[in-house]
């Protein structure tokens, strides 16, 4: 039989030793997300794979909001994070610094997820949408690549939170792999 390990007995990083940690190279965009309680998953999410930075962008709200802070349970204070108005200009801001933008979306000539081979010298930008109309239109066709999450139910998406965990995990599982 085994025992639950305690929080104290996990070893995980403080707020100060996160942000000197060395990040993976991954940035996560939401893209007019509006769920709070998502947006707060997003950020446990980004502190569990030490994500480099959390961009909020259009309607997208910013900490700190009480419904943010419930399900980030903290991690508003250990991932770097910045609002941005307009999407679009901030992915041409990241190409020019060298960031592939990947939109996670179901669109024509979208790689699926399990078939996405990294670069492991790139820095990757997700891009995660609207939970009802999801990446705008502009932002998929900015993008560099679309990557779609197999699924083989009969629901058309996943939540914004459980994709974004799923992606993550992804990514950052490829990344270290080649290490």
């Amino acid at each position: 039989m085994s025992r639950k390990l305690e929080n104290s007995e996990l070893e995980r990083l403080d707020v100060a030793s996160f942000k000197q940690a060395d990040k993976s190279p991954i940035i996560i965009i939401l893209d007019n997300v509006r769920s709070l309680n998502n947006i707060g998953s997003v950020f446990r999410t980004a502190d569990a794979f030490l994500v480099q930075k959390i961009y909020l962008c259009g309607i997208t709200a910013t900490p700190p909001h009480k419904d943010i802070r419930k399900t980030a349970l903290g991690a508003t204070e250990s991932v770097a994070w910045e609002y941005r108005k307009d999407t679009l200009e901030l992915l041409t801001e990241l190409q020019e610094d060298g960031v592939k933008i990947l939109a996670v979306e179901q669109a024509e000539k979208a790689v699926m997820l399990n078939d996405y081979v990294i670069n492991p010298k790139e820095t990757v930008a997700l891009v995660f949408g609207n939970e009802v109309k999801g990446v705008s239109q502009d932002v998929v066709s900015a993008s560099d690549l679309i990557l779609e999450i197999p699924q083989f139910g009969t629901k058309h998406s996943l939540n914004i939170s459980v994709s974004t965990g799923v992606v993550v995990w992804d990514i950052w599982s490829k990344q270290n792999a080649l290490k």
